[in-house]
């Protein structure tokens, strides 16, 4: 792990070649979080393209519009949804409507982790 960024809403772990974010329980993931988001690609991965996982370990919403400014992201390759919860990968496939990237679907987050480093240098 290269960091780890600390919010009111979340964990962000930095990877090489992929970042992990972690919401925290109860809240609800809006388009102005995505300024957090841009911040880090400008800082971490400003030349090279990345992966995004979020490991859903919490009960959370998001509101949909924000994959509208997500798949905005010029080096974002591909969003990674990790989670063991039927609810949360159903919600994850509805989402996934919203996305027009790539966007992969775990249960396993040492799976998904691995393919991420193998997606960026395949």
């Amino acid at each position: 792990m290269i960091d780890l960024l600390k919010f009111d809403f979340c964990d962000i772990e930095i990877y090489e070649d992929y970042v992990v974010v972690m919401i925290n329980e109860g809240v609800t993931v809006m388009p102005k979080h995505n300024t957090i988001l841009i911040n880090i690609v400008d800082t971490y991965f400003r030349h090279r393209e990345f992966v995004y996982i979020t490991h859903r370990v919490n009960s959370y919403a998001v509101d949909p519009s924000i994959y509208l400014e997500t798949s905005k992201i010029k080096n974002l390759r591909v969003f990674v949804v990790v989670s063991k919860d039927y609810k949360a990968k159903a919600n994850a496939e509805v989402e996934m409507l919203f996305f027009n990237k790539p966007f992969k679907i775990f249960d396993d987050f040492q799976d998904a982790k691995d393919w991420a480093e193998a997606s960026i240098h395949a």
